[in-house]
């Protein structure tokens, strides 16, 4: 029986705040990003991988008028250009090998607080796990107020994997969604990861994503 090739199409991730289901797990960080000022006008917002840092990260951007970039490629030259509004910096702890970007955050970081506009930085760590070389940035850093997306809790987890597969525009009956939440390792990591192997194996089998279906994926998982 021939196998229907598979593509691996650019799925569509809704980024609106109306997007982001708010739980006890993120409600602290929602709360946060929400508010009018933030002490020092400078935040940390920390949390695993998936955990929704970049979606807050445009909601902030989009209700602030301010802009994201990743640290990782942050330019020096921009700098002056960057700090004339709201920013957010992104995956900071991924220049810790980078001395000549840590300078360049130092110095974005203090002429972006100097015009007056808020600075948002993210990692997966606590800002004291981040270990950047660079001093006088890792004190800046660990002195900005700080707030973390915990660990999801069922009804969080059960958002996260719905708005998954609908970023996928894939619709499982909500019997899917419940075994996974109960079944799966509790991680937002895992969920990105079973919805894509779903999306996979159902495409390739021309067939429905149902709970049979779920079972097996995170049986194939288990036997990995």
């Amino acid at each position: 029986m021939a196998t229907q090739l598979s593509f691996d199409l650019p799925s569509k991730t809704a980024l609106g705040r109306e997007d982001f289901f708010v739980s006890p797990a993120n409600a602290l960080a929602v709360a946060m990003i929400s508010a009018t000022s933030w002490p020092g006008n400078k935040l940390v917002l920390s949390g695993p991988a998936g955990s929704g840092k970049t979606h807050l990260a445009h909601v902030w951007a989009a209700e602030t008028g301010g802009r994201i970039v990743q640290a990782s490629a942050l330019r020096h030259e921009d700098v002056p250009d960057l700090a004339r509004t709201p920013i957010a910096v992104e995956d900071v702890p991924l220049i810790a090998s980078d001395a000549e970007q840590q300078k360049t955050l130092f110095h974005l970081h203090n002429l972006t607080l100097a015009e007056g506009h808020a600075l948002l930085m993210t990692g997966r760590a606590a800002p004291r796990q981040w270990h950047l070389p660079l001093a006088d940035l890792q004190s800046r850093v660990e002195g900005a107020h700080h707030v973390a997306l915990d660990s999801p809790d069922d009804a969080l987890l059960g958002a996260v994997l719905a708005k998954l597969f609908t970023d996928r525009q894939l619709n499982p009956g909500p019997e899917v969604i419940a075994y996974l939440v109960k079944h799966m390792e509790r991680s937002f990591e895992t969920a990105a990861h079973v919805v894509e192997q779903l999306d996979n194996l159902a495409l390739s089998e021309k067939r429905d994503i149902t709970r049979s279906l779920a079972v097996r994926v995170l049986n194939m998982g288990a036997d990995g």
